[in-house]
């Protein structure tokens, strides 16, 4: 009898298992056969997000050469290596390109592609087109996946569910809002994937609020400019008519910051340092737990302060008052932040050579203008040094940061649900938007298209308008008929509008105080709210509380996500394996 094999989720992260289930199934799976099932509305290897069928206007906030789906001898795995092209060598175009997403999704059909050819002769897999609604079956018996609009169920000897980014059902304050909107006529746009979300409502010309001043805003500026027949020339933009004028802000009130326009040259930092396995071993063997403010941050401050330091003083040796080898031998030694940044002082003689975490994360803390014109100005400034900075090879350090950033988060995934805030502060640092993106940006902002409200932007639904607020600049305040939400639903397992993690949960599957579905952090089993994996049903992905900062990843940086895959691949096999063993003996 064939065994059954069912996996929700066909994007990214079905394709990677699908991959490190033929890596692993020569050594792991004897049996006469296995059925695997792909369960997904949209097309296998791209999924939702990177389905080809979209607009050729957004981009990747990656660089080709920066993209791969396979494995290497940095990723720690039990299982085989098998290498393969990144993006730019797989497409032939230039390693410093930021690809469209439309390429991208033909990438990730290729390598699913690959993945299904290089499979067992024993080994077929199907596709079925369709959304799944639900989980049932006896815990330790086969299970049974519910599709919509089909009578039966899928049976399944083993589940997994890798059904990446999810739609949500609205929040108090976002159900709040749109309860206005309603009664007042106005246009409310939630949280959403900006490249689904119906923008016709916002009309030309007119105000639009927009608070997330992230990727999804990316998207947004793009989509309701360029993508309204407007076009840049050179430094301008010449605008079409149809566009409206968006008022953006955030709880920092600045984009995310450029992606590094430069190469690495030079000797990398040694990481990790600081937080490493043991590390995290440590935490994870409190008898009380942790707490992240308090145990973890310290670590990841230290890890970072190394990487950036690091650099500096390997580097930019010029800039510095003490040997690299003394320097981190007080560095290592330091018990307490303010023995830390006695060092630093006296090592660093220029403070704009000295890591702040805590200024990098609030850039407007206490700044004020004066007037609104003065702040579109000033956030223009600043716009314009930070793309100055992120191209300049003087200040690597940065670099240094971002890979340390890389290394902090491979180790943080081990850690289960730490909170919302790191996954933010990463991808503000480390996964902004292409240096021309931002260069559109002060391109729409000088022809009045684009105008910035501040940081701690508050809005409140009064008077039948939307109304947006911000310290930055006292006493200003901007009106608009639609409010746009620019980020993405939060990741929550009660919250989803799939009913299929819903019930998921009501079936007895644990959820973090964050709202995420626990799962077991060695091999993604399911957890219940006694903390006993199941045995037959696994979980990967960012609503689950071992989230990986990406599907896919940069060559030679450990995959956190292909370390995940290949442990989950390995023990569905070595279950299918064990359970036809059994059942032979019987």
């Amino acid at each position: 009898m064939r065994q059954q094999l069912v996996i929700v989720g066909a994007g990214p992260r079905g394709t990677g298992l699908l991959e490190r289930l033929a890596a692993n199934a020569p050594e792991l799976y004897a049996g006469p056969g296995l059925d695997i099932h792909l369960v997904d509305p949209h097309p296998p290897g791209g999924g939702r997000i990177w389905r080809q069928a979209q607009s050729p206007l957004l981009w990747m906030n990656s660089q080709a050469e920066d993209v791969t789906m396979f494995t290497d001898d940095t990723v720690a795995m039990a299982g085989p290596v098998r290498e393969g092209p990144t993006l730019h060598e797989w497409a032939r175009l230039d390693g410093r390109t930021f690809p469209d997403r439309q390429l991208q999704g033909r990438y990730l059909r290729w390598v699913y592609e690959r993945a299904v050819a290089d499979l067992p002769p024993n080994v077929t897999v199907h596709h079925h087109p369709h959304r799944a609604l639900r989980v049932d079956g006896p815990r330790e018996g086969r299970q049974r996946v519910w599709l919509e609009g089909r009578p039966h169920p899928l049976p399944a000897d083993l589940v997994i569910l890798a059904v990446g980014h999810l739609d949500s059902e609205l929040d108090a304050e976002q159900a709040e809002l749109a309860a206005y909107a309603r009664e007042h006529g106005l246009v409310h746009l939630p949280p959403d994937f900006t490249a689904d979300s119906d923008l016709s409502a916002l009309a030309p010309g007119e105000p639009v609020l927009v608070r997330g001043f992230g990727l999804a805003f990316v998207d947004l500026m793009v989509l309701l400019t360029e993508g309204r027949g407007g076009r840049y020339e050179g430094e301008t933009y010449r605008p079409s008519g149809r566009e409206p004028v968006l008022y953006v802000g955030s709880r920092r009130g600045v984009p995310y910051h450029s992606k590094i326009g430069y190469d690495w040259t030079g000797d990398r930092p040694p990481l990790p340092r600081f937080l490493g396995p043991a590390e995290v071993a440590e935490l994870l063997a409190r008898p009380g737990g942790f707490d992240f403010r308090r145990d973890v941050w310290p670590l990841v401050e230290k890890e970072l302060g190394f990487a950036h330091y690091h650099r500096l003083f390997t580097a930019h040796p010029g800039r510095t008052a003490m040997a690299w080898a003394d320097f981190e031998e007080k560095y290592a030694a330091a018990g307490d932040p303010a023995e830390t940044r006695a060092l630093v002082a006296a090592a660093v003689p220029d403070p704009a050579d000295r890591l702040d975490l805590t200024a990098l994360d609030h850039p407007l803390e206490g700044v004020r203008y004066a007037s609104h014109d003065d702040f579109q100005d000033g956030l223009r400034d600043y716009i314009e040094d930070d793309l100055r900075r992120r191209h300049d090879p003087a200040h690597s350090p940065d670099l240094g940061v971002f890979l340390g950033l890389l290394s902090v988060y491979g180790q943080l995934v081990r850690l289960g649900d730490i909170g919302s805030w790191w996954h933010g502060f990463f991808s503000y640092l480390a996964s902004g938007p292409p240096g021309p993106r931002l260069r559109q940006m002060l391109a729409l902002s000088r022809a009045g298209l684009l105008r910035f409200v501040g940081a701690g932007m508050a809005v409140t639904a009064e008077d039948g308008v939307f109304r947006a607020t911000s310290p930055t600049v006292p006493g200003f305040s901007v009106e608009a008929r639609a409010l746009v939400e620019a980020r993405l639903p939060a990741p929550t397992v009660r919250r989803a509008r799939d009913s299929l993690l819903r019930e998921l949960h009501a079936d007895g599957a644990a959820e973090t105080p964050d709202g995420l579905l626990r799962v077991d952090p060695g091999d993604g089993r399911v957890l219940d709210r006694t903390g006993r994996p199941h045995p037959r049903r696994f979980a990967l992905g960012p609503y689950t509380d071992t989230r990986a900062p990406g599907a896919f990843t940069r060559p030679r940086t450990g995959g956190p996500a292909f370390r995940q895959n290949d442990a989950t691949a390995r023990a569905v096999l070595a279950f299918l394996s064990g359970s036809l063993v059994k059942e032979l003996a019987r």
